[in-house]
């Protein structure tokens, strides 16, 4: 399992896609996007759960396998890029909310709130972990902070990873998170403090043109952080999925001269795979992640596959 391993030891995994997806977008949205999961074996009805976003809001599904989904309603609207934590007998769903989620080119404005559930169906009100409040949150007239995920720490603090700030990608009419950084706290509900610099931003490893998000795990001497970083060659922008390493959590290194996962050229995975879920489950890890077929936001369409490890 995955928290038994170096962080180089899953830098050096093999995964192997399924060839086709495993959910598609609802109509009338074109995307389905950024996964996440719980395995059966943290669930209260020993059923997969799955939260994804679409342009209408923050969707639930359910599955007998991980691998047939059924929806089972919408969490909330206008949110997005969530991402869900068991706490003790409860859970915890973390997510990005705005006032409208749409590609019209007005100005973004978002926050980081969470809901909190015992049998992931009731859910509380929303707590707001996080607003925009740093100089590198704000790029012109849009404020955003994104793409949460909340890590426990052995000391019973807890670390609240997160996107901030946005890049425009020219080809494919949409922004993208410019820097990912990372707010401290004394509980999964805050309140959370965020250090005054980012982790990773453009430059750093193979995001050349922005950072994307991180989705960090706890491994054998460590931490292990896994990063879409949006990059740029000259005429187009792409996504790829890397592995990074960290003794601390704050200072993180690639640990791979190649991506974990890249896009294909062609099919439903052709010119970006974006934000992934990945954890340890009964039939071992599991990745979900979502992936785009064409670069502008009127033509491509995205949708959420599954990727799991030669261990």
């Amino acid at each position: 399992m995955l928290h038994r391993l170096t962080a180089q030891q899953i830098a050096d995994l093999t995964w192997t896609v399924r060839p086709e997806p495993v959910l598609g977008p609802p109509l009338p949205s074109p995307v389905i996007a950024d996964p996440t999961f719980l395995p059966p074996d943290q669930t209260p009805d020993g059923l997969w759960h799955l939260w994804a976003h679409s342009l209408l809001g923050l969707h639930a599904y359910r599955s007998a396998d991980g691998i047939t989904w059924r929806s089972s309603g919408t969490v909330t609207r206008n949110a997005l890029r969530g991402h869900v934590v068991a706490d003790g007998p409860g859970y915890r769903l973390s997510y990005e909310k705005t006032r409208l989620f749409m590609p019209l080119g007005l100005p973004w404005s978002s926050w980081i709130e969470s809901r909190s559930s015992d049998d992931l169906e009731s859910w509380s009100q929303p707590t707001v972990l996080l607003r925009p409040c740093l100089d590198w949150h704000v790029r012109g007239r849009d404020r955003a902070v994104s793409n949460p995920c909340l890590v426990p720490q052995p000391d019973g603090t807890w670390n609240l990873y997160y996107s901030a700030g946005l890049t425009q990608l020219p080809d494919c009419g949409f922004p993208e998170p410019t820097y990912i950084g990372v707010a401290t706290g004394p509980g999964p509900d805050g309140p959370f403090d965020p250090l005054p610099e980012p982790l990773l931003g453009p430059g750093d490893g193979p995001a050349s043109l922005c950072a994307g998000a991180l989705k960090v795990l706890a491994c054998a001497d460590g931490w292990v952080g896994f990063q879409n970083a949006i990059t740029w060659d000259g005429t187009h922008s792409g996504s790829e999925i890397w592995v990074l390493g960290s003794k601390d959590g704050r200072a993180w290194t690639v640990l791979s001269d190649h991506p974990a996962l890249a896009p294909t050229g062609s099919g439903w995975m052709a010119t970006h795979v974006y934000a992934l879920d990945v954890r340890d489950t009964p039939v071992g890890p599991r990745m979900y992640f979502n992936a785009r077929d064409a670069y502008h936001w009127t033509r491509g369409r995205e949708r959420i596959g599954l990727a799991t490890p030669a261990m």
